[in-house]
This record gives C-alpha cells, structure tokens and sequence, in this order.
C-alpha cells in the first residue's frame, strides 16, 4: 500500500467539512419549511364476505382425484402392446424399495425418498416394435415438509440435461420448468447388442412426479416420447 502523503490528508480534510457544512445547510433549510402531514397510519376496513365458500366438486379437485388409485391415472397400453420381460413393481405399484434400486446408490436415494416424503409409486410398462420398450412411473409426494414432486421431478431433469449429444423440449400445458421431454441421439453401444437408443420426460403436477423412459434399438423420434409426455401429465 502507497503511504498517504500531506497533500491527501488535506485533500480529504477539505470533502468533510464540505459534507458537514451541506448537511448543516440542509438542516436549516427544512426546519424553516411548514409541516408536511403524513397519511393516517390504519387503513379502511374490507368487509368480510357473508356466508361460506362451496368445496370444489371432486371432478375438480385435484388432491382429491389424486387421493384414490394413483394406477388409475397411468395412460392406458395400446392394444397391440406386449408385456416386457421383466416388468417392474407388482400388480402396477412399485415400493419404496423397488424404486430406490432404480438409482445408483440405492441406499442413499432410498433415505433420500423417506426423508422428502415418499408415498406411494403406480407404474406401468410396454413393449413396442421389436426391441421398443415404454416405462411410465407416477411417484406421489406427502409433501409435508418439502415439495417432493418438483424437487425429485428437478433430480431428473437435471442428469437427463448430463447426458451428451441430447435435446429437450418443453410440454406443453405444464408450465415454465415443469415438464421436460428429452432425446438422446448417441446410443449406448456394448460388444454382442444391438445399440441402445433412448428418451426420457420428466415433470410434475401437485404432489405426483411424472417419470416416462423410452428405449428402443433405432433413433427415438422426438413425436413419440413427446405424444407419451403429453397424454400423461393431461391424465392428471
């Protein structure tokens, strides 16, 4: 640091009396002006309205639609649709822990899901083509503590988003960052298969979290995964 010489220490003496002397002037100024009388500090009384607001309709209400069979808000298979080998949950449910060993780490997610209030996982499964395959998991939320349908929906949107040489799209209806779908152009190739080609959506509504995974042995147009999304987050 440059040691201060005499000249600054005057210059710097000179700006405050020149501060002082303003704020003294500015003093006298305002207490010569006339009172300026201030708003009253309540305000005017909204009268409440009479009576009680009627409930919602259950065809309306969202949360209560929801609180039934989740399965029931699944799109339905199309009717030339095969099972796949090796479906996954039982009878359309997947349990906590079934649906943490999706992930890598499954004891980490399985805590993970506990602690963002993991209800409840209606899943439903297809194959299509030759090699084609549709996955589609609708994952509810207590959501007491934390909004666990976009926080988990936000998980999934952000290691699709990781993935090399991909594309996404908004859905439409969902709202600005609530509805994702994405096509990943390079394939996962391993010695002995056929290429591994796949799309995936992800979004949320209310307390549910919308997860469709499309895998196929050719390119995934962006019309498939993108009608799929479209139909499913529409159901809800």
């Amino acid at each position: 640091r440059r040691p201060r010489g005499r000249t600054t220490l005057m210059i710097a003496a000179a700006a405050v009396l020149g501060v002082v002397a303003g704020t003294c002037t500015g003093y006298l100024i305002q207490a010569e002006r006339p009172p300026t009388e201030l708003p009253p500090l309540s305000q005017p009384v909204v009268p409440r309205a009479k009576g009680e607001a009627e409930p919602l309709p259950a065809s309306q209400d969202r949360q209560i639609r929801l609180d039934g069979d989740l399965r029931e808000f699944l799109i339905d298979r199309p009717k030339k649709a095969r099972d796949v080998e090796d479906p996954p949950g039982r009878d359309g449910w997947m349990g906590l822990s079934a649906y943490a060993g999706r992930y890598n780490g499954p004891s980490d997610t399985f805590a993970n899901l506990l602690a963002d209030g993991f209800r409840r996982s209606a899943t439903t499964s297809w194959r299509f083509g030759e090699n084609g395959g549709v996955y589609i998991n609708l994952t509810q939320f207590r959501q007491v503590d934390t909004l666990g349908a976009s926080l988990w929906a936000d998980n999934g949107v952000y290691w699709a988003n990781r993935e090399k040489d991909t594309r996404s799209w908004p859905i439409p209806g969902t709202g600005e960052h609530a509805g994702t779908v994405y096509v990943h152009d390079t394939p996962d190739r391993k010695p002995g298969y056929l290429p591994l080609y796949t799309a995936e959506a992800h979004a949320w509504r209310g307390d549910v979290y919308v997860e469709i995974f499309v895998h196929d042995s050719g390119p995934i147009p962006k019309s498939k995964i993108m009608d799929l999304a479209k139909r499913q987050v529409g159901k809800l």
